[in-house]
């Protein structure tokens, strides 16, 4: 059990957390989410009590352990795989102690039963596991720590927090350093993880899959909502109608109240009733609205047409310093085209995207592309970059040499920054505004193809959500590296695998890949170009895929929990079988009850097992058919 007692926190005279208050459940799984800025991390920090509140309380058993990861990541020369080691605290001092040689028996038996119960004999192999599912074959698991980049070195940490096995599991957006791989493995990992987990994150698929509750912060208050992000939608969709409801009933009885305040305070015989209700009006407590964000504005400016195919490689090699990278590339885009290239960090996803823009020739073989193509390319890189002393009107300005101020203000406006916030520094705009203004930068003369490397990593699920749609509605093409599950479904037609030293097309579905991945089902055979539209209008095509993408991910869940529901309905239906041939091995619940009441419920059970096999054939029927 973890509490928030009227928390308040304020940060450079401005109140992050006001009155804060919260129960989460016993071994609950709790995904917290608001926008950025909001004061997630913030709240996090005073949770795992690095940071103290300016008042109220966070409360939590005395004898729980804590794991949170630190902001810095571990270096020198040891391996990650003795760092990971090192994690379980109390593993390595109850081994350090028994090879010393204790004499005491009593002491030595103790030693020896909190090993086991602490599966100490098996650190080893589960700190393998752990490590290669963030990506660390068993070579890179004993490299020293300081010939890894920072990213890697926090892969590391995330792992180490993963083996100690926290009674209290703080995660602050623990895929922004992961492929999709690894983010793959993590949510696989998290679903089993048994004890409570508190997780900032903007992924929708580990908030849909992993969380039973989502915890959402908003103007320095929290809410706790029950189910994944597409139940906290729904409910935070329901609780913004009603509010915008009684938000109209309380005006139209102001407008009432007012109306009559102000026709019979003159009159004598009606004064004291005016009054009264003049009263009424002054306690009357506004109903807040419904807070917007102007500036979640995506809006891809659209190219003009090119003739297929915009980029064609025939055979060819790419790499560095003479040393090829990938080899035997054949790959066509089109203007309509959107791919999502796959696999692992470290094995050429940026090469093959550096090819593709231009930015790298090809070594070998050959590559075809218009002499008009325009290629915005988008990295993180570009937004580090940016210069924080700069607005983006001056940003922009240098770029469009030539233009008018209208027009760069225009190109401006597509991505949010109107008005004032177009003449705010950089170095005051959060991550995800940043982004925004790289991704305004990269495309300011319309480009052709988009090749976007990681750009949700600064952005909240609003603001991907948004991404998602603009490149929809975009008339180019796009290529996407990213490590957000929901952003590919969405928005990719055609996958391909980048993987041992060749790029290929991978013929199955992102699932497919999941599968693969997790060691669940065999890897997709190289397959066709798949995904294209019929022909018809482009945009329509795009949309009606993601349409259909986002509803096979609906009847997966569908299908999911019916099979859970039919499963734990078939184990009641045993209990209740037992419990009549055999009282005395029933369940406490049942030992007692009369057999008449167990064969009502058995009755009733049958009819509910009946009717959620029925649901799981329907759906599975559904999804089959989506995905003919």
């Amino acid at each position: 059990m973890l509490t928030m007692n009227a928390v308040t926190v304020r940060l450079g005279g401005r109140t992050i957390l006001d009155n804060a208050t919260a129960t989460l459940p016993p071994r609950g799984r709790i995904g917290l989410i608001g926008r950025n800025g909001a004061g997630k991390s913030t709240l996090m920090k005073v949770i795992a009590g690095t940071l103290d509140p300016d008042s109220g309380s966070v409360e939590m058993p005395k004898s729980a352990r804590l794991g949170y990861v630190a902001q810095e990541a571990p270096a020198g020369q040891g391996t990650p795989f003795e760092t990971v080691l090192a994690a379980d605290v109390e593993r390595a001092a109850l081994m350090a102690e028994e090879e010393a040689g204790n004499v005491d028996p009593h002491r030595v038996a103790e030693i020896h039963e909190r090993l086991i119960a602490i599966d100490a004999y098996t650190a080893a192999a589960r700190a393998s596991r752990i490590l290669v599912g963030l990506g660390f074959d068993e070579a890179a698991q004993h490299r020293p720590l300081d010939s890894y980049s920072g990213g890697w070195r926090m892969r590391v940490a995330l792992a180490a927090l993963l083996f100690s096995q926290p009674d209290l599991l703080l995660l602050d957006e623990p895929s922004n350093h992961l492929d999709l791989e690894a983010t793959m493995w993590l949510e696989s990992f998290l679903k089993t993880y048994r004890a409570t987990i508190v997780v900032i994150s903007h992924e929708r698929d580990l908030l849909n899959n992993v969380v039973d509750s989502i915890l959402h912060l908003e103007q320095g208050k929290i809410t706790l909502y029950p189910g994944g992000y597409d139940d906290f939608e729904r409910q935070r969709a329901e609780r913004l109608a009603q509010l915008a409801s009684a938000r109209e009933a309380q005006a139209a009885q102001r407008a009432k109240l007012q109306d009559y305040v102000a026709r019979n305070s003159a009159r004598a015989s009606t004064a004291k009733q005016a009054q009264s209700r003049q009263k009424a009006l002054a306690r009357m407590q506004p109903i807040a609205e419904a807070v917007t964000d102007p500036t979640l504005v995506f809006n891809f400016p659209s190219p003009q047409p090119l003739k297929p195919p915009l980029v064609q490689l025939d055979h060819a090699a790419v790499g560095y310093d003479g040393r090829a990278i990938l080899e035997q590339i054949d790959l066509r885009l089109d203007p309509d085209d959107r791919l999502a290239l796959l696999g692992r960090n470290g094995n050429g996803k940026t090469t093959l995207a550096r090819l593709l823009s231009g930015q790298l020739p090809p070594m070998e073989g050959t590559k075809h592309a218009p002499g008009k193509l325009r290629v915005g390319y988008f990295t993180q890189y570009q937004v580090e970059e940016l210069d924080s002393d700069d607005t983006p009107l001056e940003h922009m300005s240098r770029l469009m040499r030539g233009a008018n101020p209208s027009q760069v203000r225009a190109q401006l406006g597509r991505f949010g920054f109107s008005g004032a916030m177009a003449e705010q520094k950089v170095g005051k705009m959060s991550g995800g505004e940043k982004a925004r203004l790289a991704l305004a930068l990269i495309t300011r003369d319309a480009p052709h193809l988009l090749i976007l490397d990681e750009p949700t990593n600064h952005l909240d699920v609003d603001t991907r959500e948004a991404l998602v749609q603009a490149l929809n509605d975009y008339e180019g093409a796009v290529v996407v590296v990213s490590h957000d599950r929901h952003m590919i479904e969405a928005s990719a037609d055609r996958l391909v695998l980048v993987d041992a030293g060749r790029a290929t097309e991978f013929a199955g579905s992102l699932d497919d890949y999941t599968d693969t991945i997790l060691g669940k089902g065999p890897a997709s055979p190289e397959g066709g170009k798949g995904g294209k539209g019929s022909g018809g209008n482009k945009k329509d095509d795009r949309k009606a895929a993601a349409a259909a993408r986002e509803a096979a991910a609906g009847l997966r869940k569908t299908v999911k929990d019916a099979e859970a529901e039919t499963a734990r309905l078939t184990a009641r239906l045993a209990e209740l079988d037992r419990a009549l041939v055999d009282p005395k091995s029933a369940n406490a619940s049942d030992m007692h009850r009369p057999a008449r009441d167990l064969m009502r419920l058995r009755g009733e059970t049958e009819k509910l097992l009946a009717a959620s096999e029925a649901n799981w054939l329907a759906a599975s029927e559904a999804l089959e058919a989506a995905m003919a």
